[in-house]
């Protein structure tokens, strides 16, 4: 069974389990500082080593969490590990929150510019991006610098693109005069 759909599998496990018992904003709290933690190289390899045993690993999330996370969260995460399934992880706090943000309808966009935005034209590209009804109710911006874009800017969510970009724009320019001088 593929990775994607063991983590897609577990997670709304996860999700459904949460919703439930009424601790859906608490798990997902709970995913968000396990995400955080994934940052962490060593406890990353740790996870996916086949080498550690199955109990160090419970013991090694035990101390990282044990106190900080909900139970529920906890013992889902020991349950894996019991299964063998630790190593899928990493995948399945993602699709947690894939999941959890398409039950939430929101829509993750990263805008992508050449320099530092106001907090404004944030405002105002959320506002026409909620008008535009191709994106889910509620709207997450993620601001993202690229100089190589020299201006303009990119929109990417939900596999789209909307590239605005001075650089993209001199690209096409580019193609168009190479093909004239071809035909």
């Amino acid at each position: 069974m593929s990775v994607t759909r063991v983590a897609s599998r577990y997670a709304k496990s996860l999700l459904e389990l949460s919703i439930d018992q009424h601790k859906l904003e608490q798990v997902k709290e709970d995913v968000d500082g396990f995400i955080t933690a994934l940052k962490s190289r060593d406890f990353y390899l740790m996870l996916k080593s086949p080498i550690i045993h199955t109990s160090k690993k419970q013991s090694i999330l035990d101390v990282l969490f044990k106190g900080k996370f909900d139970n529920l969260t906890l013992s889902f995460l020991h349950i894996l590990a019991r299964k063998g399934r630790e190593m899928y992880l990493p995948e399945m706090a993602d699709e947690f929150l894939t999941q959890y943000k398409a039950l939430k309808g929101i829509t993750t966009v990263k805008i992508i510019t050449a320099g530092p935005v106001s907090k404004a034209f944030l405002e105002e590209v959320k506002a026409k991006l909620a008008a535009s009804q191709v994106t889910r109710k509620h709207i997450e911006l993620v601001p993202e610098v690229n100089p190589e874009l020299i201006g303009g800017f990119v929109l990417e969510f939900d596999d789209k693109m909307y590239d605005a970009s001075v650089l993209h724009q001199l690209e096409t320019m580019r193609k168009q005069l190479i093909n004239k001088q071809v035909a």
